[in-house]
């Protein structure tokens, strides 16, 4: 280790107790997307004491915090903490005020990124780095709790779903060059994480009916949950045309699905993400999910609304994760901890709003191990939180040191190998385009 390397690792055992707290305090006041107030008011608290220049209020409840004064020479890299939870009210640890839980880890990345914002203001580690570095705190990175966030859009106040979608729009990542970005894995260790993944987009469909008593009038009326029933039998019956190398998937759910046994339903409600490693082949299957949508609703009477939200893209990677790879070769070194690496020919099947921020911007990603369980799952548990919330903050700071020493010779490599697939206004047009509402009237009501 060189002395900035060794002035690291002696911050992070000094900061030790202080960033597994802010773990602990954040996975148990779990927050929804667009509703991360408390979390986002700990995170801009703890920035305010040690940064420069500390921004809220970005799509709604975001956080930005610059290391050095805003506009510093050189390359800025952004460390990101997801601040959202999910709507699972049976973890362990659930926040009881709000019925989500950080079933996904993100409790680990907001603790990781306080710890490396801790670590790197130290005035010797900061004076070593030619650029600078954002930490920020982003909201709504799981697609859920879509009704909420549909009120959003209606109301104004955001444009997107997804935090980093809604933070490119308003132009927060402007002036970022290089973002990194943690997850937590239930593999024990530390990964490179430059791959792919899929993209999606969401529908909403709402089936309208007529109600009518089940028993004694079943005649008078036009079922919506069984015209919704058939839909989705539709989808099914359309799986044997998906081609293998585009690794599609469509699942579903109904928040929607009548009041009473005894009463037909003149409402019922899909919600499904239709997924894809590629655009065309997920716009294709959301057209084939549309017609199986329209014929369940025609075969049973009813009108049906079909709402399509732009969800996320698939991950651009980097040519080479520089600065990151040797942040991670170090860290697995001095903890004895297994190292893999997710490079090239290895794909994800989920999704991440990561992947529209990589056809923008050079996105370097990594996983740290620390969790049993299942991801999205109510037994996903912090079992070791020197992996989980130590070693992030450590590779976040080791990352953004990597990136910007000796000239940040590593991050302008980065960009100079970065083939940037969208412009923000072309990504805007696209998202745009992607967002309608479609009516269809069966002819009957």
């Amino acid at each position: 280790m060189d002395e900035i390397e060794q002035r690291i690792n002696e911050s992070i055992h000094q900061h030790h107790d202080e960033i597994i707290a802010f773990g602990r305090d954040i996975l148990c006041h779990a927050e929804m997307g667009y509703k991360e107030f408390r979390t986002a008011g700990k995170i801009a608290d703890c920035l305010q004491k040690i940064l420069s220049e500390v921004e809220t209020g970005l799509a709604i409840t975001g956080v930005k915090g610059y290391l050095k004064p805003k506009g510093t020479p050189g390359r800025t890299v952004a460390l990101i903490g997801e601040m959202d939870g999910l709507p699972i009210p049976d973890h362990p640890q659930a926040n009881p005020e709000t019925g989500a839980s950080h079933s996904c880890g993100h409790n680990t990345q907001v603790a990781a990124m306080i710890g490396a914002a801790l670590v790197l203001s130290d005035p010797a580690i900061q004076e070593a780095l030619d650029g600078n570095v954002i930490f920020m705190g982003v909201p709504a990175e799981e697609f859920v709790d879509i009704s909420f966030k549909n009120d959003l859009i209606r109301q104004g106040k955001i444009g997107y779903g997804g935090g980093k979608c809604e933070l490119i729009r308003i132009g927060a990542f402007d002036d970022v060059d290089i973002a990194v970005g943690h997850h937590t894995m239930v593999q024990e260790g530390l990964a490179l994480a430059n791959h792919t993944t899929n993209g999606f987009v969401n529908k909403t469909v709402t089936f309208h009916g007529r109600t009518a008593h089940a028993a004694d009038a079943p005649h008078n009326g036009i079922d919506a949950l069984n015209a919704a029933m058939l839909a989705l039998h539709g989808v099914d019956m359309q799986r044997e045309g998906y081609r293998d190398e585009d690794g599609i998937r469509v699942h579903s759910f109904l928040p929607e699905a009548g009041t009473a046994m005894n009463i037909i339903p003149d409402r019922a409600v899909i919600e499904s993400s239709v997924r894809a490693n590629n655009v065309d082949a997920y716009v294709q299957t959301s057209e084939r999910y549309d017609r199986a949508m329209k014929a369940g609703a025609l075969a049973l009477g009813c009108d049906v609304d079909i709402t399509t939200l732009p969800g996320y893209l698939p991950v651009h990677p980097v040519k080479e994760a520089l600065g990151l790879k040797e942040a991670l070769q170090l860290s697995a070194q001095l903890g004895g901890y297994p190292l893999q690496y997710r490079e090239q020919g290895y794909h994800e099947n989920g999704s991440t709003d990561y992947g529209d921020l990589s056809c923008y911007r050079p996105v370097l990603q990594f996983r740290t191990g620390g969790a049993t369980g299942a991801l999205h799952n109510p037994n996903l548990t912090i079992t070791d939180e020197e992996l989980a919330y130590i070693e992030p903050a450590r590779i976040f700071a080791l990352t953004a040191c990597n990136l910007l020493k000796n000239g940040a010779v590593e991050a302008e490599q980065i960009c100079r190998d970065y083939h940037q697939s969208m412009t923000k206004e072309a990504y805007i047009r696209y998202m745009d385009s992607m967002s309608k509402t479609e009516h269809f009237s069966a002819g009957v009501l």
